[in-house]
């Protein structure tokens, strides 16, 4: 097991502080109670910031978890700004005693990033993903991988999470499953792609993920090829209408 090096103040501090509250308590039962509650505090923070080696699942051609939690909902929506129309979004919550850091769905590079200031509502309230403080990393798949296929990578704040880590920008590249940031304590991520693209959601509302690993979305680039060729078929005739739900 290892831990983020995101934790590494926060330990410091909480080793800090803790160490000082015990010693301005009275000998006797009143600082073995306290010893108690400190030491369950100080494990409950070395926990939160573990980073456990993960073994992504699947091929390239399948889009991985960013992050530990329940699959909170799976839908169409608009996307403007990265994707450039109707998305897919898959959104984890993430609780306080899953694994909080984050990591790349699929081998690709940062061609866009955005920080938005937001608000601070609950992660599983119904307007946190668009009122919520958020940052936002979208990838060009790999060459060999998925044609150039946009996927969007939102990582916003919740009620308890309020710091936002993301280690990558513009220009850099992300192995499939490598980590690229966290968000502190309790939170939710999204994964968006293109409603286009032929795919498969492999997990329905209510599975729990693991960052890095379980595949959420299976790629068809076979049939997305079909569109690249002339005289090939056009997306609305290589997808069926609606998702494609694994059972």
């Amino acid at each position: 097991m290892t831990f983020a090096r995101w934790g590494i103040p926060t330990l410091f501090w909480a080793t800090l502080v803790l160490a000082w509250g015990l010693w301005l308590l009275p000998p006797g039962p009143v600082r073995w109670a306290g010893a108690a509650v400190a030491a369950f505090c100080w494990l409950f923070t070395l926990a939160f910031f573990r980073n456990p080696r993960r073994t992504p699942a699947g091929g390239e051609h399948c889009l991985i978890a960013p992050a530990d939690g329940v699959v909170a909902d799976i839908g169409e929506v608009d996307e403007p700004e990265f994707i450039g129309g109707r998305a897919l979004r898959i959104g984890i919550f993430l609780s306080v005693f899953d694994v909080h850091v984050n990591r790349a769905p699929l081998a690709g590079e940062v061609v866009w990033a955005r920080y938005t200031r937001g608000a601070f509502l609950d992660a599983r309230h119904p307007d946190v993903s668009h009122a919520n403080e958020c940052n936002a990393l979208g990838l060009r798949a790999a060459d060999g991988v998925a044609s150039g296929l946009k996927v969007l990578v939102r990582q916003l704040s919740g009620l308890i999470a309020r710091r936002i880590i993301c280690t990558h920008g513009v220009g850099d590249r992300l192995a499939r499953g490598e980590l690229f940031g966290m968000i502190k304590f309790g939170s939710r991520t999204e994964i968006w792609i293109p409603v286009a693209y032929p795919h498969q959601v492999k997990v329905q509302v209510g599975a729990r993920v693991r960052c890095g690993e379980t595949v959420l979305i299976e790629l068809n680039h076979a049939a997305h090829a079909l569109t690249l060729v002339p005289g090939g078929r056009g997306p609305a005739d290589a997808v069926p209408a609606g998702v494609a739900v694994a059972p």
